[in-house]
């Protein structure tokens, strides 16, 4: 492993690239702590840490603290996976849009169109955000119209820029750049949590057998977490002899590796994102029916609960369907020449949909039984709600996602210089010429 880590910092390319991410998280987690105009941080501060609630504590966790500094990145990325997934459900429904996105042109104009949806949306849920800012005693200070413009022109701005620099970390630097986002905020919210976790215990509001039950706890659920996002269901495949221009290609077995929860962490985020926007436009809402609609999602609630757990299940299949198309894959097989044994061709489609039907319904299940653990926490051994969502639910299955998916990308980049990845292969010979 010391190896592994001396090897990557030694490659030049490979040690740019793990800089420049942190360099640009750096960033991010730089404007996390500089409040938008017209505000005063200190009012803002005092009154979420008197005040503190489900829905509060859940936008503030996830946004690594933006959202009690009322900074210019307190929306975070949330605005844009909101508009992937009513980009992706249009899709669905509206077949010239689907067809546009198969094109590499039009996929173009697609994410153009997200852009700009992602601009509606940030500029609803940041005037939602000036409406609450209006109700803390001593937090404006200037008239109320120059500042509901200039919050919602700085909020929708540094959202903006977070999804540009999450979209430069993919492309420039180690791992998906929006996910590794959220992952920062996460981690950027443990030393608090630790904090809050030892004053309990100390104060003797927790007891400690609670505390040493929930951290074994912990650690089984990740290592149940790492398992299952490991695990894979090989299908195998055959491919006959084919003639190809001017050589034969001779037969061979292959497999297709179909993992257990293809989607990831996906489905989580998605459905975080989906709860919290109408979370953030009713609550504090001068609108009756939006309040009652926010009071109704309240994240430590049942209905709440039992939608999250139906969004994370419905997008794992939503998302699987579209990152892993049967019938495209089915298509792909035979116009290569290969078949899957036991299986005749024009049933193909068939079988491969039925396997990872098979499959993906325990993995989300799964999902959604990790994401209740910080609620079951707090109803069992009464944890501050920052503690228990940071030992189980969303932010555990994103932090060990987006790590293990990470350490995927090393792994490969290490490997293709003939060098040993984080699992342990031993280095392959370079044939010389």
């Amino acid at each position: 492993m010391a190896n592994t880590l001396v090897d990557m910092f030694r490659l030049k390319e490979i040690r740019k690239k793990i800089l420049f991410t942190f360099g640009l998280l750096i960033v991010t987690r730089i404007g996390v702590v500089i409040p938008i105009p017209g505000i005063n941080p200190s009012a803002i501060l005092n009154y979420v840490e008197a005040n503190t609630n489900s829905f509060t504590a859940y936008l503030n966790f996830f946004s690594g603290g933006a959202f009690s500094n009322f900074s210019i990145f307190m929306l975070g990325v949330m605005p844009y996976i909101s508009t992937q997934i009513i980009v992706q459900l249009l899709m669905l429904v509206i077949p010239s849009l689907k067809k546009l996105a198969q094109d590499p042109q039009g996929a173009k104009k697609i994410q153009q169109y997200t852009r700009y949806g992602t601009i509606v949306v940030c500029a609803l849920q940041s005037l939602a955000t000036t409406f609450y800012a209006r109700n803390i005693p001593g937090a404006l200070v200037m008239g109320t119209v120059p500042f509901t413009i200039v919050a919602m022109i700085t909020v929708t701005a540094g959202s903006m820029l977070m999804v540009w620099l999450g979209e430069k970390i993919t492309q420039f630097g180690v791992g998906n750049g929006i996910s590794l986002l959220i992952f920062a905020g996460i981690v950027a919210r443990m030393p608090s949590a630790f904090y809050s976790l030892i004053t309990a215990v100390s104060a003797g509001t927790l007891n400690p057998v609670s505390v040493i039950l929930v951290v074994v706890m912990f650690f089984f659920v990740v290592a149940l977490v790492v398992y299952e996002e490991q695990g894979q269901r090989k299908i195998p495949v055959h491919y006959a002899k084919r003639v190809q221009g001017r050589k034969m290609y001779g037969s061979q077995s292959t497999f297709i590796p179909f993992k257990i929860n293809p989607s990831g962490v996906i489905p989580v985020i998605f459905a975080s994102a989906l709860l919290s926007f109408p979370l953030q436009i009713g609550y504090n809402s001068q609108v009756k029916w939006m309040q009652s609609v926010a009071n109704f999602l309240n994240p430590q609630g049942a209905p709440y609960l039992i939608i999250y757990t139906l969004l994370i299940i419905g997008f794992a299949f939503f998302y699987t369907q579209i990152s892993l198309n049967p019938v495209e894959m089915a298509k792909n097989i035979r116009d290569n020449g290969g078949s899957i044994p036991g299986v005749r061709n024009e049933k193909m489609e068939e079988y491969l949909t039925k396997v990872l039907n098979r499959i993906v319904l325990p993995g989300s299940i799964f999902l959604a039984f990790i994401a209740l653990i910080p609620t079951l926490i707090q109803m069992f051994f009464d944890f501050p709600q920052d503690v228990a969502m940071l030992f189980g639910g969303t932010s555990l299955i994103i932090l060990v996602g987006v790590d293990l998916d990470t350490m995927r990308q090393l792994d490969t980049m290490l490997k293709d210089r003939h060098l040993d990845g984080f699992v342990g292969v031993k280095k392959r010979k370079v044939n010389k010429l």
